[in-house]
């Protein structure tokens, strides 16, 4: 597995970005994905996980309402649709992939990790 994560950049308070993570090597749409964030100082956060045929979702209070995960297993990626974004967003997203065909919040049942993409809201 070689997970990449792109999307990330510096944005005001109130705008959106969307992250995507791509296996260039081996296909992942039969296993469960999430997204972690870790901001400086802070432990690893859970974000949002996605079953593999994606009918299934969930996400973290803290993003409820402002952020959608999303994936395309034609394509081989999953996405992040990060709206209204505020200061305390600011983190390096990364992605996981689990063994499992559904996910959890916990971030030890993702083996499989990938380089993460910083993420800077200003205010």
């Amino acid at each position: 597995v070689q997970l990449q994560a792109s999307g990330g950049g510096l944005v005001q308070a109130g705008g959106s970005l969307r992250l995507s993570c791509k296996d260039s090597r081996r296909t992942f749409s039969n296993n469960a994905v999430a997204w972690f964030r870790q901001a400086p100082g802070k432990e690893r956060e859970f974000v949002a996980t996605i079953s593999w045929r994606g009918d299934s979702t969930s996400t973290a209070d803290a993003v409820k309402g402002r952020f959608t995960i999303s994936r395309d297993n034609a394509k081989n990626t999953v996405d992040l649709q990060m709206n209204s974004l505020k200061p305390e967003d600011t983190a390096v997203y990364s992605c996981a992939v689990s063994r499992r065909s559904y996910g959890s919040s916990r971030s030890s049942d993702y083996p499989y990790w990938g380089q993460g993409t910083q993420v800077t809201v200003s205010s």
